[in-house]
This record gives C-alpha cells, sequence and structure tokens, in this order.
C-alpha cells in the first residue's frame, strides 16, 4: 500500500560540547494520507570537502488510511558533492495502537513547493 502527502518540519539545534557532530531535535507536521506529528532527533557530521551522514530517530502518532495509532521510523543518509542516498523505514515492531504490525519505507520529496512524501506499507 501507499500513503502521499506533505509535511512541514521545524528544526531546533542543540548545544553539544561533548562530541563533535550536530545535533537536532525535529518535529514534521504530516497531512494527507498519513496525518500527524513526528518528533525525533537528529545527528550529523559534515566533513570539510562536502560529504556529510546523518542517523535520526522519529515517532510518528497520528493518522494513516483513517487508523489511528504510531510507529518509529529510523532515518540513515550519506551526501556527498555529487550524490545522496537516504534510506527510511519504520522499525520492525514499533506500531501501536491500530498500527500495529505496520511494515515500510518513507521517501522524501524535495521540490520548491516543499516537502513531500510516500510512505510504501503494509500489515502483518
Amino acid at each position: 500500500m501507499k500513503a502521499t502527502g506533505n509535511f512541514e518540519i521545524t528544526m531546533e539545534p542543540q548545544a553539544d560540547d561533548i562530541a563533535p557532530v550536530g545535533r537536532i531535535i525535529i518535529t514534521k507536521t504530516y497531512a494527507g494520507d498519513l496525518s500527524g506529528i513526528g518528533n525525533g532527533q537528529m545527528i550529523s557530521k559534515r566533513t570539510a570537502d562536502g560529504h556529510a551522514a546523518y542517523a535520526a530517530i522519529e515517532e510518528f502518532t497520528g493518522t494513516l488510511a483513517d487508523k489511528k495509532g504510531g510507529f518509529t521510523l529510523l532515518h540513515q543518509g550519506l551526501m556527498s558533492p555529487d550524490s545522496q542516498q537516504l534510506q527510511i523505514q519504520i522499525v520492525e515492531g514499533s506500531g501501536h495502537g491500530a498500527l500495529t504490525g505496520i511494515t515500510g519505507t518513507l521517501d522524501i520529496i524535495q521540490s520548491e513547493q516543499g516537502h513531500s512524501y510516500q510512505l510504501h506499507y503494509e500489515f502483518s
């Protein structure tokens, strides 16, 4: 199954004097087939030559196809000056409420109009 829509994101940088990485609190407001809030934390590292990596854990709570509940998303990204790889997957076993048993992946699309998503999912 596939869900589509848009989201708005707020990113709040956090001070971190212990580790030489960026740490950010993220809040997403999803609209469309997936409707609700995603809260999480991201850590990232950028090198002087333009390479970067990030990982994030996001907790979604809301509705999907009229089912109320939530699940956890794991983000893993690698970037270079020439390319970008991004994998976002639902953590197996994290679904709760009417979304218990959900698995799948999320694609983020960035354009001049903003951020949109495609969630590919199934229930076990």
